[in-house]
């Protein structure tokens, strides 16, 4: 595939993944073995934007505020999204930096906070459905029930926060990070999804307490900047049929009929591959040459059509 443009979507976990602690050393360190495949997408000439997720990092961000809430004035959860983006955007654009120096590769990394734009009437504001945060443990779990926080059992015995999702409508700071990859710099934007924000008819732009998903703003963003590609970089190798189950199997490349009757369906489920699947059909339905879901590990490979799954227009 000729280099053009590419935004490329890098979940949270590849950062804090779980069964770990997530000190900054280990979050640092898998930062960098995560970031591979933008230094092979930066050699190939392709010009980038990266948006990256927060699922783990602003759910300890909260837990931290309400632990030291009789010290010190908590922050509202649509601030913390835009810490996150900081200080991982911090993260991400020196680990790149020093990866880019060590191959040689004369580029130029900039984080920017950029900001979602929502509806302040979507309904999801109202009915939390995204898990955030670590796994918690009984005690945990017990304790945000008692206080009325909402909380989902994922899996058998692995039990997570929720927090409201609405979904983004464009990115506010488009122009800015469509200037700056025109010239040739790797933009890291959109960070967790970017802070969420809605238009009030009087003081314009406002926050809002929640988060937004990292793949449809992804998705938004490859639209707004007329992206050839959307590599979405996940820790699972493919879309699957029968996923989980003793019949699975891979599905390598999906028209966007196909991926619409997938999504129709149920098997999908309402897992972390359904918004990635919606996030990348709706990149192609936009114009988008093709997306593409993909181990992360195997980011290039995927843009060849040897691992992945890409999703297309029409059949290939």
């Amino acid at each position: 595939m000729k280099p053009g443009t590419i935004v490329v979507a890098l979940g949270g976990n590849a950062v804090a993944p779980p069964g770990e602690r997530p000190t900054v050393a280990n979050q640092f360190r898998h930062t960098r073995a995560s970031l591979a495949p933008i230094v092979d997408l930066a050699r190939e000439g392709w010009a980038i934007a990266l948006v990256h997720g927060n699922g783990p990092q602003v759910g300890d961000e909260l837990a931290r505020n309400e632990l030291a809430a009789d010290q010190v004035e908590p922050l509202p959860l649509g601030v913390l999204v835009a810490a996150t983006a900081g200080w991982m955007g911090y993260m991400i654009q020196q680990s790149l930096q020093n990866a880019l120096a060590r191959a040689g590769i004369a580029r130029q990394v900039v984080t920017l906070i950029t900001q979602t734009l929502c509806d302040a009437n979507d309904a999801n504001l109202r009915i939390p459905s995204k898990p955030i945060g670590h796994a918690l443990d009984s005690t945990r779990v017990a304790r945000l029930q008692a206080r009325g926080v909402p909380v989902k059992e994922e899996q058998p015995g692995r039990w997570r926060r929720l927090a409201p999702s609405p979904k983004p409508v464009a990115v506010v700071e488009r122009v800015m990070i469509g200037h700056l990859v025109a010239a040739g710099h790797i933009v890291v934007a959109c960070g967790g999804g970017g802070p969420p924000v809605y238009e009030d008819p009087m003081l314009r732009l406002e926050g809002l307490d929640a988060v937004v998903d990292k793949d449809r703003v992804a998705a938004i963003l490859g639209r707004e900047l007329e992206a050839d590609v959307l590599l979405i970089l996940t820790n699972v190798d493919a879309v699957y049929r029968g996923y989980g189950t003793k019949h699975q199997e891979p599905i390598r490349r999906l028209d966007l009929a196909q991926a619409d009757h997938l999504l129709a369906g149920k098997e999908l489920g309402a897992g972390s591959m359904r918004p990635k699947v919606e996030a990348a059909a709706g990149f192609v339905r936009a114009g988008g040459e093709c997306a593409v879901i993909a181990e992360l590990a195997r980011g290039l490979a995927a843009l060849r059509g040897d691992a992945g799954t890409t999703i297309t227009r029409a059949p290939q």
